[in-house]
């Protein structure tokens, strides 16, 4: 399907504060494509869970990469490319992610060191995730590995600066690795 091979699906994935949404929106608005935020398909439980502190675990995750899934699936079944910002911290997370959109599931990994996550958490509002669970995201953190289609970008990098690597990196066809 011609359609499907033009548009591919974009994961931008890393630590709480490390600028997936932002990055995300700027890189579907560059590549053409529908922006989702991830955090949109948190349950109401998992919202309160982080909200009051607490990380979420394996099984807390589990309804929302479902959902994160379904909403891949239905693009990818459409042949319509996507941007979804979203945590992904797990190789088995992406993995479930990346079984959903076949192969046409690209990432973009935004590395970011503990100090600077913190601080960009602590000073951000109207989010309802706490600078506490900075850590427990590190914890849980699996940096992208050199199998999966994509790349390691620097977080604090300039927005122009990632914009630039992407556009040359991201697959059209949806498939295979960034150089």
């Amino acid at each position: 399907m011609q359609a499907a091979e033009e548009s591919p699906i974009v994961l931008v994935v890393g630590v709480t504060g490390s600028g997936k949404t932002t990055v995300g929106k700027a890189v579907a608005e560059q590549l053409g494509l529908e922006f989702v935020e991830g955090d949109d398909f948190h349950p109401a439980a998992n919202i309160a869970k982080m909200t009051a502190g607490h990380a979420l675990d394996d099984a807390d995750r589990e309804p929302w990469l479902r959902a994160l899934a379904d909403r891949i699936r239905h693009s990818a079944a459409a042949g319509e490319g996507l941007v979804v910002a979203c945590s992904a911290l797990k190789r088995a997370y992406r993995d479930k992610l990346r079984a959903a959109a076949g192969p046409g599931l690209w990432c973009l990994y935004l590395a970011l060191d503990r100090d600077t996550a913190r601080d960009r958490v602590s000073r951000r509002t109207g989010h309802f995730m706490p600078a506490q669970l900075v850590d427990s995201q590190f914890e849980t953190l699996e940096p992208l590995e050199p199998d999966e289609p994509g790349m390691t970008m620097d977080a604090t990098a300039a927005l122009a600066t990632i914009l630039t690597r992407v556009r040359a990196a991201v697959p059209r066809s949806g498939r295979g690795t960034a150089p």
